[in-house]
């Protein structure tokens, strides 16, 4: 079986609004098409989806198949507040996943537990299906490492595009 893991598209960033709750931005469309028709994704397999509006509406371009939305697939949890260092932060996270690394953040063993719980699941619940799930990179980045076994990779973090894909053959 292999696990596709699909960052969502560029968000339209909102002031003022938790990116949990961003739209996927218009003019990001054609970057998603792209990744539709690239031929990286299976023509046949299980979808499921983060409830985050950017996450869901990447899903729809992606895919015609039915997308079962998980909640615990949701990012990172965060703040709504613009963060000046925003990759700092995450780095921070990443090195102390038990505290949070800014007020309001869900500490990253809390995601970590959460998000590789859903995946491991879904994976159960597919046995030998592809399974293709759309949602974060830092959620991704959890799960990536939690199924290989290795540390978590930030360099591959810090280059993810929106959208971008992580295969994994569990």
């Amino acid at each position: 079986m292999t696990l596709h893991l699909v960052r969502h598209g560029r968000p339209a960033m909102t002031p003022g609004v938790p990116a949990a709750a961003w739209d996927l931005d218009p003019t990001a469309y054609d970057d998603v098409w792209a990744l539709r028709s690239s031929g990286l994704l299976p023509a046949r397999a299980a979808w499921f989806t983060s409830p985050e509006p950017k996450a869901v509406q990447t899903a729809q371009l992606l895919s015609d198949a039915e997308v079962g939305v998980l909640d615990d697939l949701r990012e990172h949890e965060r703040t709504g507040e613009w963060v000046d260092d925003f990759a700092g932060a995450v780095r921070r996270a990443f090195e102390h996943p038990d505290v949070a690394a800014l007020g309001g953040w869900e500490p990253l063993d809390a995601c970590r537990e959460r998000v590789v719980a859903a995946v491991r699941r879904v994976l159960d619940v597919h046995g030998s299906d592809d399974v293709v799930l759309v949602g974060h990179g830092t959620a991704w980045t959890l799960v990536v490492a939690d199924l290989t076994g290795e540390p978590p990779d930030l360099e591959r973090w810090a280059g993810l595009a929106m959208p971008d894909l992580l295969v994994v053959d569990v």
